[in-house]
């Protein structure tokens, strides 16, 4: 191909994926919004901090939204209110770089979950997260071991009340040093802690970035993931065309493992219209 004819053919396909761009966030705008509800739908808040959380209950009622993610006790009577089940809860953590690898935080993060676990059972949800913490040089044995051993203490407590604690898995890039970067070094936790009350939160984003093959994964280990999060890759923006994950495919997946739990929106809006961003991706899931 010429030159110039391949500058051209370029210069048309760019302008063309902005036209797709702006198409889907026109037809979302116009087309009336529906649910399927084969999908459990759940939000990331902080992703829509420009709304004040109670305004944006109402807009996820309005939506038909079910669930809202990373809210804390102090918030769970405001969720009551608009009848939003809180997801994935928090409140108990240290951060995410100090974390259960390391045995001088497992005193003040028993204390700190033993105290959230009853309020997120009272209120009637089931998921709590928490974290590894980063390696600031340890080897990724040594801190294995060290979760499980912090974590193990927590187990009879999370069975009393049937919560599910929740580990996410994080990439190198956004969080370095980050210990649980591996979704097989997480389910090694899972399987020698061997409680249903503890999972992996499958951040998919992170997970494209660290290690890839995401339906295979998630069709070989789905057992112990016990929720999901979505955004674009690369730049964790809208799940549309812009990006290299086709989610359709990858929700698809994950229902036909059998998952009940809920799939919840984590990606930083770039279109004019965030409610509009928020409804295209929750219909690309809603399979």
């Amino acid at each position: 191909m010429k030159r110039r004819n391949f500058i051209t053919t370029a210069a048309a396909a760019s302008a063309g994926v902005a036209t797709t761009n702006l198409a889907a966030q026109t037809m979302t705008q116009e087309k009336d919004f529906k649910l399927k509800n084969n999908i459990n739908h759940s939000v990331a808040q902080w992703c829509f901090n420009m709304y004040p959380l109670e305004e944006f209950l109402a807009i996820l009622r309005d939506l038909g939204v079910k669930g809202i993610d990373l809210i804390g006790p102090d918030n769970f009577d405001l969720l009551k209110k608009y009848d939003i089940h809180c997801a994935m809860c928090n409140g108990a953590e240290l951060g995410l770089t100090d974390g259960f690898n390391d045995p001088k935080n497992h005193a003040q993060l028993i204390k700190n979950y033993t105290e959230v676990i009853p309020k997120v059972a009272d209120a009637g949800y089931t998921n709590l997260i928490c974290f590894s913490g980063n390696r600031r040089g340890m080897n990724d044995i040594v801190g294995l071991h060290n979760c499980y051993e912090g974590l193990s203490k927590l187990m009879p407590i999370a069975e009393k009340y049937g919560v599910v604690i929740q580990m996410e898995l994080f990439n190198q890039i956004n969080h370095p040093d980050y210990m649980c970067d591996s979704s097989l070094w997480g389910v090694e936790l899972c399987r020698r802690l061997g409680s249903d009350n503890f999972k992996l939160l499958y951040d998919i984003y992170h997970m494209q970035i660290q290690e890839g093959d995401i339906i295979n994964t998630i069709q070989q280990y789905h057992e112990y993931f016990g929720h999901y999060h979505t955004a674009g890759v690369p730049g964790r923006h809208e799940i549309d065309e812009s990006q290299e994950l086709y989610y359709p495919a990858i929700i698809k997946a994950i229902k036909d493992t059998g998952f009940t739990g809920y799939v919840a929106q984590e990606f930083v809006v770039t279109w004019d219209d965030e409610i509009a961003a928020l409804k295209d991706a929750l219909l690309r899931c809603d399979v």
